[in-house]
C-alpha cells in the first residue's frame, strides 16, 4: 500500500475474504487495545537484544498480509463482521497459559484473544515489556494450535493506533495544521448527517452538547443525537447559499414538551480573498414552540470547501467561539459545545472535508513570546549601542620623557 493510504471497512472486507472463504476456517484473532505499523520497526531496532518480537509466524506462513495503516472504525467492528460472516464457534481466550485449549477442528473456529493493554500512561520500557508478554502469549496459542495439526489463520491488530501518521494530503508549509475531528479515529460515534436524496448536505458533530435553561435546568443532549439519534431533522434545508439544521426533540426534560435547535450558516463570495466562504451566522433555540432565543455567532467561518472546527462553542465569555445573546430569551440560556464540527457546503463522500479551526493565529501564548521577545532584542540593541561607545586613550606616558599632562577640559 503506498504511503498515506487507509484501508476501508469496505476494503477490509475484501481482502479477508481468502481467509473467510478457505476450506480450513480456523481463525485466530488476536486484539491489543493500540498499535501501529511503526512499533515493530522503533521497537526492534532501538532495544537490539530486547526485540519484543519474536514470533516468526509471518515468515513461516505460506501467505501473508500487512496492512500499515487500517480505518479505526474498521477494526472496531472487525469481531462483529467475522461473527456474522460465518457459523463460527467463536471462544474467547482469557488464560495467557492455554494449557486447556479445546478446539473442535471439525467446525469452524473464531479464537478471540484479548491481550494486554498497553495503556496510554507507560513509558517506553513498559511499553516494550507489555509487548514483549503479549508476543509470548501470541507464541503459546499458536504452538498449541500447531501441536494439535491444527490449520489456522491469524489476524493480529488493535482496536486504534499508538503512533499518529502524518498526514500527506495536506502541505504543512501552505496551510495550519489545525485539529480536525478526525480523531476521529476516536469518536465513539459518527457524525450526524442530514440527506437530501443520496447525498449528504450537512454534517454536525460534538463530543458534548448541552444546554442549561433559566441557570438551572441542564439539557445534555449529545446522547439524543449522535448515539441514539431520538432527534427530529426533517426541518432542515439545504441550498447553494444557505443552509440550516434543524435538531427538534420531544420531552428531552421534565417540564419541556418540545426542544427546537437551529444553526442557520450561509455561503457567500468575498472579493478580498476571490473566494467562497461558509459562514456559521445564528443559533436559534425554540422551546415548547412559543419561546425563541437567537444567538449571534462569532469566528465560526471557514473556506466553503472545508468544515469548521472549534474546540469550546457557548455562551460563555471563556470560549473561543462565543454565542453572543440576541434578546431577552436568549439571555434564559446557556450553551456548552466542545469540539463542534459541522459543514453545511459542498459535502464529498459522505465525511467531513478539511477542518478549518476557529482558533486565531495570535494566542494568548504567542503573543507573550512577543513581547518577551521584543524586551530582549531590545536589551541586546542597548548593551550593544553602549559597547560601541567605548573609547580607549589616543595618548599615553611615555616613562623616558616628560610626565603627559591632560588637561581637565579633556
Amino acid at each position: 500500500m503506498h504511503e498515506g493510504h487507509i484501508i476501508s471497512a469496505q476494503e477490509l472486507t475484501v481482502l479477508l475474504q481468502p481467509v473467510l472463504t478457505q476450506k480450513s476456517r480456523n481463525l485466530v484473532l488476536f486484539l491489543q487495545d493500540r498499535l501501529s505499523i511503526d512499533d515493530f520497526t522503533y521497537l526492534s531496532e532501538s532495544y537490539g537484544d530486547k526485540n519484543p518480537f519474536q514470533n516468526e509466524i509471518l515468515q513461516s506462513s505460506p501467505s501473508s498480509l500487512v496492512l500499515p495503516a487500517v480505518d479505526c472504525k474498521a477494526t472496531r467492528y472487525l469481531l462483529s463482521f467475522l461473527q456474522e460472516s460465518g457459523d463460527w464457534k467463536l471462544t474467547n481466550v482469557t488464560d495467557p497459559n492455554v494449557s486447556h485449549l479445546e478446539v473442535d477442528a471439525s467446525k469452524p473456529n473464531l479464537l478471540v484473544v484479548q491481550l494486554q493493554p498497553l495503556g496510554s500512561g507507560l513509558t517506553e520500557i513498559s511499553t516494550l515489556e507489555a509487548i514483549a508478554e503479549n508476543d509470548k502469549i501470541i507464541g503459546r496459542v499458536t504452538m498449541a494450535l500447531q501441536e494439535r495439526g491444527i490449520h489456522f489463520s491469524v489476524i493480529y491488530t488493535a482496536v486504534r493506533p499508538s503512533r499518529v501518521s502524518r498526514r500527506t494530503d495536506v502541505i504543512a508549509g501552505l496551510r495550519r495544521q489545525l485539529m480536525a475531528a478526525e480523531e476521529e479515529e476516536n469518536s465513539a460515534y459518527p457524525p450526524l448527517n442530514v440527506t437530501t436524496g443520496n447525498d449528504t448536505c450537512i454534517l454536525f458533530y460534538a463530543r458534548n452538547f448541552s444546554l442549561k435553561a433559566n441557570s438551572s435546568v441542564l439539557i445534555d443532549l449529545t446522547n439524543a443525537t449522535f448515539i441514539t439519534q431520538n432527534v427530529d431533522i426533517s426541518a432542515s434545508e439545504c441550498s447553494n447559499s444557505n443552509t440550516t439544521l434543524s435538531l427538534k426533540y420531544t420531552n428531552p426534560v421534565s417540564g419541556i414538551s418540545s426542544l427546537e435547535i437551529r444553526f442557520l450558516m450561509t455561503k457567500k463570495f468575498y472579493e478580498g480573498s476571490a473566494r467562497n466562504w461558509s459562514t456559521l451566522d445564528s443559533v436559534e433555540i425554540v422551546q415548547d414552540g412559543e419561546k425563541f432565543a437567537k444567538f449571534n455567532v462569532s469566528v465560526i467561518s471557514a473556506p466553503a470547501e472545508y468544515s469548521s472546527h472549534c474546540q469550546l462553542v457557548g455562551t460563555s465569555n471563556l470560549y473561543p467561539a462565543r454565542l453572543v445573546p440576541s434578546n431577552d430569551e436568549a439571555k434564559n440560556w446557556d450553551v456548552f459545545i466542545s469540539r463542534l464540527q459541522i459543514q453545511g457546503f459542498n459535502i464529498v463522500n459522505n465525511t467531513f472535508s478539511y477542518a478549518s479551526d476557529c482558533t486565531g493565529f495570535f494566542s494568548p501564548g504567542i503573543w507573550m513570546g512577543l513581547v518577551t521577545s521584543i524586551i530582549l532584542v531590545w536589551i541586546l540593541t542597548y548593551g550593544i549601542h553602549m559597547i560601541m561607545q567605548l573609547t580607549t586613550n589616543n595618548r599615553f606616558d611615555d616613562p623616558k620623557g616628560p610626565a603627559l599632562s591632560v588637561p581637565q577640559t579633556e
